[in-house]
């Protein structure tokens, strides 16, 4: 029996829920900048907060918060941790 879940955006993570990168999407210097900012594969983030209408969220990265658009997060996918 696995334990490990279908990989989903981290838009679609609940707040207070953390997850494992399993790849970061996008084009250009969008993707370029998503990794930048610490967002890479096997990394640990924790979706902290999301504004009142749900954009933006904030994450928990490498020990910092990071504000993301939905948009954004919708380009990076994610297995959900128990």
């Amino acid at each position: 029996m696995s334990t490990e879940t279908a990989p989903i955006t981290l838009s679609h993570v609940p707040i207070g829920q953390s997850a494992t990168i399993v790849r970061v999407g996008g084009e250009g210097m969008t993707r370029r900048r998503l990794l930048d900012m610490g967002l890479t594969t096997g990394e640990t983030v924790t979706v902290e907060r999301a504004a009142p209408l749900g954009d933006p969220i904030e994450v928990l990265v490498k020990g910092y918060h990071l504000s993301l658009r939905k948009q954004e997060a919708g380009q990076i996918l994610v297995e959900v941790q128990p």
